[in-house]
């Protein structure tokens, strides 16, 4: 009974381990600074140790929400480009990309930043020459 019980923990430990999550993706999307003169960091105690930012699991879950979002948002620039035809691509992508941290998504400014960069990639003819 107690291996019926460990698969789905083991299976979702495989999921979240076979993910490759690029160097480019946040590894601290919250980072916080305590207050007073000496250095300090803030740290949680995770199967005794202590960890500073994300576990790797985090992160990888982290990365798979943002890149499931980053997909929905470029679906989203797809139809809206062929609803409005009249609005250049760079206007939509620029309306999408601006409104992502105003979304209530619980989404660190590194986040936001690396989801930004993500749309703005799937779409290089948005891309202004300057």
């Amino acid at each position: 009974m107690s291996e019926q019980s460990e698969s789905p923990d083991t299976a979702d430990d495989k999921s979240t381990a076979e993910i490759t999550v690029p160097e480019d993706f946040p590894r601290d999307p919250f980072p916080s600074g305590l207050s007073g003169t000496q250095p300090k960091f803030s740290a949680r105690l995770i199967d005794g140790k202590y960890v500073v930012g994300l576990t790797q699991e985090e992160r990888a879950e982290r990365y798979v929400g943002c890149l499931d979002l980053v997909d929905q948002l470029a679906a989203y620039v797809n139809r809206k480009q062929v609803e409005k035809p009249d609005v250049t691509l760079a206007a939509l992508v620029d309306n999408v990309a601006s409104r992502i941290p105003h979304q209530g998504w619980e989404l660190g400014l590194s986040e936001v930043d690396w989801m930004v960069k993500q749309l703005r990639a799937r779409f290089p003819e948005a891309q202004s020459v300057q």
